[in-house]
């Protein structure tokens, strides 16, 4: 028995180590990529940053701005970084994203708009920049757990004609490449994103709709419950790690 359980401890010690460190996803990309990240001057989502920051001095449809609640700007820093949270009037998870809209329509009279409207999208990357390089931290709230629950599901569920899950790319083959770019392990750290490929800034569920399509599945409706488990569980699996800020990739 003492034989059988040290080597049980022996191949569970072997297989912890197997596992390879989280790592963002600006690691995987060219050392050129990396620096026009990090350059404020030359990333071009800083475009939509400086949007979001003239936008929360606007005045919304009725008049209201969001600096007459949330008055002092530093007030908002690390706030990015502890999303999707429980909102209890919904009685269901919000991403950032969502939070934003049903601020500015709950607050301003403004009409609804999704994660890739173009004021969400833009108070969304000026929210995500005051929190770059704060750890991500969403709530330890058991009301979420069945959301990042369904979420895992998800992740390891195979989709479409190629029959394929999230798992297969960004937990087995993260650091291979597929169609000349290297596969990151796909967590949350730098959203909303400036894509190459999209010559624009998108939000995760943007790039969720992406990897489905990759895959030949038909995607989720917009606004399915079903993209709302996936960001909760992926903000769960990248706890800890630092936010980017708004990200550059391929």
């Amino acid at each position: 028995m003492r034989v059988l359980l040290a080597a049980c401890a022996l191949l569970a010690c072997g297989l912890a180590q197997a596992q390879p460190a989280r790592r963002p996803g600006v690691d995987f990309m060219s050392p050129a990529l990396q620096a026009l990240q990090r350059d404020d001057t030359q990333n071009p989502g800083q475009l939509w940053v400086a949007e979001g920051r003239s936008r929360w001095t606007e005045a919304g449809a009725n008049g209201r701005r969001c600096a007459d609640c949330h008055a002092a700007p530093e007030a908002m820093d690390g706030v990015a970084a502890r999303y999707p949270a429980w909102d209890e009037r919904l009685a269901r998870p919000l991403t950032l994203a969502g939070r934003i809209a049903q601020c500015r329509q709950r607050h301003q009279g403004e009409a609804a708009e999704g994660a890739d409207g173009p004021a969400v999208l833009a108070l969304s990357a000026w929210l995500a920049h005051r929190s770059r390089g704060r750890p991500l931290a969403p709530p330890d709230d058991a009301r979420l757990m069945p959301w990042s629950a369904r979420g895992e599901a998800l992740w390891r569920q195979r989709f479409g004609q190629l029959n394929l899950a999230c798992a297969h790319c960004h937990d087995e083959r993260a650091g291979l490449r597929l169609g000349g770019a290297a596969i990151p392990q796909g967590h949350p750290t730098g959203y909303p994103i400036y894509r190459l490929e999209w010559q624009g800034l998108g939000s995760l569920q943007r790039r969720l709709r992406g990897c489905l399509a990759g895959v030949r599945a038909e995607p989720f409706a917009a606004g399915a419950d079903e993209w709302l488990a996936l960001e909760v569980y992926l903000a769960r699996r990248a706890a800890g790690m630092v936010l980017e800020g708004v990200a550059l990739r391929p």
